[in-house]
């Protein structure tokens, strides 16, 4: 009689981030998504705990999508040890790794920071992983097709489906003989303005569903609030800085930026995107325009250029980024991280904050801990690079950006499928993962938890 398959949360499970999810049966071991912790310092620093499982020991990985927070613990992986093949859609590999080569860069540069001003707590700061590292998890990626069944080792095998959330993000079913369980990863928007709408995923014994907006409904697309934003801020005569995730938000921001151009509710003034990932991410995207099988909505896919927005200016010198901290003509300016827990968007912030007629134009959801979510929740001032930076600039926290399905839209996405056994609703932080759970159980009648950390279940 063989052993019992079992599925155990390594993260995402009582916060956001961090997304990973063990499945091993008789010997084998499954990674669904590999990711980093962000957030709150008592989160982040589990990834500097020793792996939660031996990584020579795993069969493979399989990757929903390329956000540091699914992909950015690969690396670590890498270096101790694991061998397989990391499997994900040909878009997801390319973006993975513009994502882990620059999270290494970043990673690299802060502990040569922290060494160089001695405010590290350790005696000789380190990074979490490397280029090298880096390198070596991008050498396991390994491209598949959509709907096609991948064998990942023993009786496991995977399939990949379109969510909709970032370009090449997939759902990801794996099975083993006639046990199915399907793996939302980050479900994107029925309306995303990019981004053709997630598949739907079918019978399942057991869904795992993210609920980053578990307790939340989307209104729009924020469009309104972006644009009275960004002419406010020029009739300043400002800067409007608009820390933004490099994939996806990017593109996103600059496409809603061309619309309200050419509509006349914005000034056509010069747009900045100051972010060498973000540029590299672009480049993916314009690629993905010309793909016979692309992710794109077709009216995207149509156009020439959807990510201009006239006076588009993509910054990849250095010394053109320290101009930019200091315009001095009004302008819109772009830059990652989108949570402003790093990258160039630190310099910029640390010169334009302190000036009233500038902004801060949030377009992305704020991961408790990190500034964006200070900045988000009113601070008056924000530690960066080691000194407190007053807050005197506007900050206008733009919501409807979510590249996330809300609550409903989630509902609406498991609806047509047959009841599973068991629903775990995780990727969410506490009170949003135990709202969908609840909505679950009243709407729908199913058996749906919210599992803890570490936490181990039998799924046979």
């Amino acid at each position: 009689m063989s052993n019992p398959m079992t599925l155990t949360f390594l993260g995402a499970a009582g916060t956001v981030t961090g997304s990973k999810f063990l499945l091993e049966h008789d010997g084998r071991r499954i990674l669904v998504d590999a990711g980093l912790f962000q957030g709150e310092s008592a989160w982040r620093r589990r990834n500097w705990e020793p792996p939660p499982l031996d990584p020579s020991t795993l069969d493979a990985v399989v990757l929903t999508h390329a956000h540091l927070d699914h992909s950015g613990y690969l690396p670590v992986l890498a270096r101790e040890g694991f061998a397989g093949h990391v499997t994900c859609t040909s878009d997801t590999a390319r973006l993975a790794a513009i994502v882990l080569r620059d999270a290494a860069h970043l990673q690299e540069e802060e502990a040569r920071w922290a060494r160089s001003t001695g405010l590290s707590k350790h005696e000789r700061p380190r990074p979490l992983f490397d280029s090298a590292d880096a390198e070596r998890a991008i050498a396991l990626l390994r491209p598949v097709a959509r709907h096609e069944e991948i064998p990942l080792g023993g009786e496991f095998t995977a399939e990949l489906f379109r969510a909709g959330h970032i370009l090449g993000s997939s759902f990801v079913a794996i099975s083993r003989g006639t046990t199915r369980l399907v793996f939302s990863g980050d479900l994107g928007r029925t309306d995303h303005p990019l981004l053709r709408a997630p598949e739907h995923p079918g019978r399942a014994d057991h869904f795992v569903v993210e609920s980053t907006y578990g307790n939340r409904e989307h209104h729009g697309h924020g469009s309104e609030e972006l644009a009275g934003a960004l002419e406010r801020t020029l009739r300043r005569g400002g800067v409007a800085l608009l820390p933004a995730f490099a994939v996806d938000r990017t593109p996103m921001v600059l496409h809603e930026i061309q619309r309200l151009v050419r509509s006349g509710q914005v000034q056509d003034v010069p747009v900045y995107v100051d972010s060498p990932m973000a540029l590299s991410a672009l480049q993916v995207y314009q690629a993905a325009l010309r793909a016979t099988d692309t992710d794109f909505r077709d009216e995207i896919a149509s156009d020439s250029d959807p990510f201009d927005p006239g006076k588009l200016r993509l910054v990849s010198d250095p010394d053109e980024s320290r101009r930019l901290n200091d315009p001095r003509h009004p302008c819109i300016l772009v830059s990652a991280s989108g949570m402003a827990t790093g990258g160039r968007v630190l310099h910029h912030l640390e010169h334009q904050l302190p000036m009233e007629r500038n902004s801060v134009i949030l377009t992305g959801y704020q991961v408790a801990g990190t500034r964006g979510r200070f900045l988000a929740d009113g601070a008056r001032a924000v530690k960066i690079h080691g000194r407190y930076v007053p807050v005197r600039a506007e900050v206008v926290n733009v919501r409807g950006f979510s590249a996330h399905a809300d609550a409903s839209q989630m509902i609406e996405w498991l609806r047509p499928s047959p009841s599973p056994r068991t629903t775990f609703v995780v990727h969410g932080e506490p009170h949003s993962a135990q709202a969908l759970a609840e909505r679950l159980r009243e709407e729908l009648s199913w058996t749906a938890v919210v599992p803890g950390h570490e936490e181990r279940v039998l799924v046979d």
